[in-house]
C-alpha cells in the first residue's frame, strides 16, 4: 500500500472510529475560536473551555477585548499557563481586527498570520472550524506524534510536517486529519503507551512494534 492509499485508510477509518471530528474547544463566533485557539498553547483544551466559560460571558464583543483593563484580562485568565503573554496578544489582535479588518476575524491566511499571537496552526484552526476552509492542516502535537509513528514524515518541525501532510492528503480531508489524529491521539495513540488492542489502525501502522 503506498503512502496516498495508507493515509485515506487511515482518513476511513478513523471516520468510523469518531464520526463526528471537531475541535473540542467550545466558541459560537469566530473571535471566540481565535481567543480560545490562543488559551490552548501548552494548555489542555478541557482547562480552556472552563476558563472560556466565565470570560465569553464577560467579554462578548471584540471591542469588550480590544478595550479591556489587560491587568484585569490577565488576572480573568491567570490559571492558563503563559497567561500574561497570551492577554497581551488576543488584545493586540482584537485592535488589529477592529481597526483592519472592519472588527471582523480575517478569513484568510496571511491576514490571520498577521495578528499577533497566531502562528499556522491557530490560523488553520480557525479557518476550518470557523469558515470551513481547508487552507492546510494543523499541526499540534498529537499530530506530529501520529504523523511519525503513521510513517506520514521524518521531519521535526510543523510547518514541514503540515507540508508533508499536505501532500500526500486530499484537499477536502485536511481539516478532518487533523481532528481525526488529535481525537486518536488522545484516546489511543498516546505519547508514553500506544494502546495497540485498541487500535483500528494497528495493521497498517509501521511503529506498531513500539
Amino acid at each position: 500500500m503506498n503512502i496516498k492509499k495508507r493515509i485515506s485508510e487511515v482518513i476511513r477509518r478513523l471516520k468510523k472510529e469518531y464520526p463526528e471530528p471537531k475541535t473540542a474547544l467550545s466558541f459560537k463566533r469566530p473571535f471566540e475560536l481565535l481567543v480560545a485557539t490562543i488559551l490552548s498553547a501548552m494548555t489542555t483544551d478541557v482547562h480552556v473551555n472552563k476558563v472560556t466559560k466565565n470570560i465569553f460571558k464577560k467579554y462578548r464583543s471584540i471591542r469588550d477585548y480590544a478595550e479591556s483593563s489587560l491587568p484585569k484580562f490577565q488576572k480573568d485568565i491567570s490559571s492558563i499557563n503563559f497567561y500574561r503573554n497570551k492577554a497581551k496578544n488576543i488584545q493586540a489582535s482584537a485592535k488589529m481586527i477592529m481597526e483592519k479588518f472592519n472588527s471582523k476575524v480575517p478569513r484568510t491566511m496571511d491576514e490571520l498570520l498577521s495578528l499577533p499571537g497566531v502562528a499556522r496552526k491557530t490560523a488553520n484552526i480557525i479557518l476550518s472550524n470557523a469558515y470551513g476552509i481547508n487552507e492546510g492542516i494543523a499541526v499540534d502535537t498529537h499530530v506530529k506524534r501520529l504523523a511519525d509513528r503513521l510513517g506520514f514524515t521524518k521531519n521535526e518541525g510543523p510547518v514541514k510536517i503540515e507540508k508533508d501532510l499536505m501532500d500526500i492528503t486530499p484537499e477536502e480531508e485536511w481539516g478532518n486529519l487533523s481532528h481525526l489524529l488529535i481525537l486518536h491521539g488522545r484516546k489511543v495513540c498516546q505519547a508514553k503507551i500506544p494502546k495497540h488492542e485498541e487500535c483500528t489502525l494497528y495493521d497498517i501502522c509501521p511503529s506498531k512494534d513500539i
